[in-house]
């Protein structure tokens, strides 16, 4: 029986089976009721789940909102800033003030947690990345609960585009530690046909094998008015963890017992099948952002879609600066690790190989990529 064969509930049932799980906590799943901050009776509950979990030998990572808000409520704001530099001085105030919760109620069950702060650029470098999979090895070695979050406060982009939502966090964080669940927990119950807020008749979808153009269709529009990320976010997490054959449950965050009653195989929220397994280096590429962009001939293109390298006498133009070891984009078709740096490659432009040591100096790479450094958009 091959996976696309597999029922709903037989891979319901597999959840129990998982030893390693990321859970997303949502904006909405975690703020207080009224006004900013979060729902500390929420978080206290959140714990005892997880503890359980943990006394499963199941281990747990947290991605979560709620920074803002919490330090949103510090300041005595009542209001949603829309300036970036207001949204990431709560940001600053409130991750604090987040971990002092996370803390008090996971050491009611004898647990540690340990705040991790990632920004988009630690996961497009391949050594960065490495060294932040190692850290969070070892924090799960040691038995702590990683707490997960962009770090808002420092992000040179808008907080809204930055990682894009932290959907997409927790489906990278799944993915480069090879978790096998993913929860995302929001405030709504799964998947529909259309938007039930504004459809009466739209149908709940219980289960995904395989994501197609139109559950994407169905899933277009914004978020709530106090997150950064509406269905469309979902199923792009759902795209990254598939990859990595990570299982995708997303589920209504309030529902009583939600992340024990989804490990236990009931039917709730919409559960999302697997697609076949990329290798991790082969993921990296794909979701990598490009640092820059190459445009390259007719001749060199058609050479890497039947998989050989690129050689530098194909390259026609260089765009951005960026350092050897890069994920660049190549006519918009082909994202590769560059094995010489912007300006190198700017140095070599439509050179035959054998002159790059002359230019270069002797030792310098004659292979600008070659096919297993290489992922091919839209295969």
């Amino acid at each position: 029986m091959s996976a696309g064969d597999r029922s709903a509930a037989e891979r319901r049932a597999d959840l129990a089976k998982a030893r390693r799980v990321v859970i997303k906590i949502g904006t909405r799943t975690i703020s207080a009721e009224e006004g900013p901050g979060v729902d500390q009776e929420y978080i206290r509950s959140l714990a005892a789940s997880v503890a359980r979990l943990r006394d499963r030998d199941i281990q747990v990572l947290l991605v979560s909102s709620g920074a803002i808000g919490m330090g949103a409520r510090a300041l005595g704001l009542t209001q949603r800033s829309q300036s970036v530099t207001m949204r990431q001085a709560c940001a600053s105030i409130g991750q604090p003030l987040l971990m002092q919760s996370y803390r008090e109620a996971f050491l009611a069950h004898d647990l540690i947690t340990a705040q991790v702060l990632v920004t988009r650029d630690l996961f497009n470098r391949r050594g960065s990345f490495n060294h932040l999979k190692n850290s969070v090895e070892k924090l799960l070695k040691l038995g702590s609960i990683p707490i997960i979050n962009e770090n808002d406060s420092i992000s040179t982009e808008e907080i809204s585009r930055s990682f894009g939502d932290n959907d997409q966090l927790s489906a990278h964080v799944a993915s480069k530690i090879d978790a096998e669940l993913l929860i995302l927990l929001s405030d709504v119950d799964g998947l529909y046909d259309r938007n039930p807020r504004y459809h009466a008749d739209a149908r709940f979808i219980p289960y995904v094998p395989e994501l197609k153009e139109e559950h994407h269709l169905a899933a277009r529009g914004k978020g709530s008015a106090h997150s950064t990320g509406g269905m469309s976010t979902k199923l792009k997490a759902v795209e990254i963890a598939g990859d990595a054959g990570c299982t995708v449950v997303l589920a209504h965050g309030r529902d009583p017992g939600v992340i024990e009653r989804i490990i236990g195989g009931e039917e709730i929220g919409t559960l999302f099948g697997t697609s076949e397994v990329m290798k991790q280096r082969i993921r990296w590429i794909k979701n990598a952002e490009p640092a820059g962009r190459l445009s390259i001939d007719q001749g060199a293109l058609e050479a890497i879609l039947k998989r050989h390298s690129l050689l530098a006498r194909g390259i026609v133009s260089v765009e951005g600066v960026f350092p050897r070891g890069s994920v660049v984009l190549v006519n918009d078709k082909v994202k590769l690790i560059s094995s010489l740096d912007s300006t190198s490659l700017e140095k070599v432009i439509g050179v035959h190989s054998e002159e790059i040591p002359r230019i270069l100096g002797s030792g310098s790479p004659e292979i600008i990529a070659r096919p297993e450094d290489m992922y091919i958009l839209d295969e």
